[in-house]
């Protein structure tokens, strides 16, 4: 008989990864999977990591309780549960030694990135660009390898690896933190490049001939009580700088935090069914999505409803809609305002 498989097998650890499940269904065929493949390997450990689970930890626990009082108990032994957000990692009921975590946050980054590209084939170079030049903007002080892997949603080695891409740009402190040595000016060229498709940018257009307005799609937005949008784009950079140079909006972008296979866009047909994708980047969009895939998207409440996409976001959504003269004015004002820390 073939031995059950699992998505991970690493010295004593057998591990089953679910990446952005919202479905107690989903949990039991993990906890099944993996009881199968203790049964056959008797001296394993089994490891169920759930990451960006939209299950409250305590359904969770309710579920274990059940599959525990099913399972063998040397099989229910052997099995734990962990949870990952933002790079956290922690156990269900029981503890994960810190050498067992190290090595279950490998195996989910390679999972994430056997997972196409709805699971942020944005580059790790970007997105570490993109977190610490928000941060540079935002804040201006160092960080810590550590608080960025969490931001980032990367492990310590891929984040490392990415600094060293950025070489001089960067700079440390006496305690090792790392900040942006000054604007990277041809850094932040290669991020506007690579924007379009580490953001996974997908351009909607109105089928039907009676398109609706921005302001329109962004009032059946906010009634759709959606967590995981924030506004950008135009909307969105005149929220941080409401004398940005431009009459209206030409457009609605929006910033969509993707992260798991579950998260998707079907909304977008909910929220007008006459929309229809489209490819030609010389035809007019009505509407705009990009996807975020940094474990902390940056979004800060929106009273309306929604949220506010982050000032990178916006930016990026500004080069993307070929505004480079309200780019430019907004960065320039971003820069003019960022707080300077020794």
């Amino acid at each position: 008989m073939k031995k059950p498989d699992v998505d991970a097998e690493v010295g004593d650890c057998l591990i089953e990864v679910k990446i952005g499940t919202a479905s107690l269904r989903n949990i039991r065929a993990g906890l099944l999977q993996l009881a199968y493949a203790l049964e056959r390997q008797p001296k394993k450990r089994g490891y169920l990591l759930l990451s960006d689970a939209g299950i409250t930890e305590s359904r969770i626990q309710m579920e274990w309780e059940l599959a525990r009082a099913v399972l063998n108990s040397d099989v229910a032994r052997r099995v734990t549960i962990g949870v990952e957000k933002e790079g956290r990692l922690r156990g269900v009921l029981q503890s994960i030694d810190l050498d067992t975590k190290r090595v279950l946050l490998e195996v989910l980054e390679k999972q994430r990135e056997k997972s196409g590209p709805r699971m942020g084939r944005s580059d790790a170079s970007f997105v570490v660009l993109k977190v610490l030049l928000h941060h540079w903007l935002t804040d201006g002080g160092a960080v810590t390898s550590e608080w960025l892997s969490r931001k980032c949603g990367y492990t310590y080695p891929t984040v490392a690896n990415a600094l060293k891409g950025l070489g001089s740009a960067t700079e440390r402190d006496s305690s090792r933190r790392v900040r942006l040595r000054g604007f990277p000016h041809e850094e932040y060229l290669r991020l506007v490049a690579m924007s379009d498709h580490a953001r996974a940018t997908a351009r909607y257009a109105d089928a039907s001939g009676q398109a609706r307005s921005p302001e329109r799609h962004l009032r059946r937005l906010e009634a759709m009580g959606l967590k995981a949008v924030g506004v950008g784009g135009v909307i969105g950079a005149r929220h941080y700088f409401e004398d940005l140079d431009i009459v209206g909006a030409p457009r609605l972008d929006i910033s969509f935090h993707a992260r798991g296979p579950a998260a998707d866009v079907d909304f977008i047909y909910k929220l007008d069914p006459a929309l229809r994708q489209i490819t030609d980047p010389r035809e007019p969009a009505s509407l705009v999505i990009h996807q975020v895939y940094h474990a902390d998207p940056f979004f800060s409440p929106r009273s309306g409803g929604l949220n506010w996409a982050d000032p990178v976001e916006c930016l990026l959504d500004l080069h993307e809609a070929h505004l480079e003269i309200q780019a430019k004015q907004f960065l320039d004002v971003l820069k003019r305002r960022r707080p300077l820390k020794p």
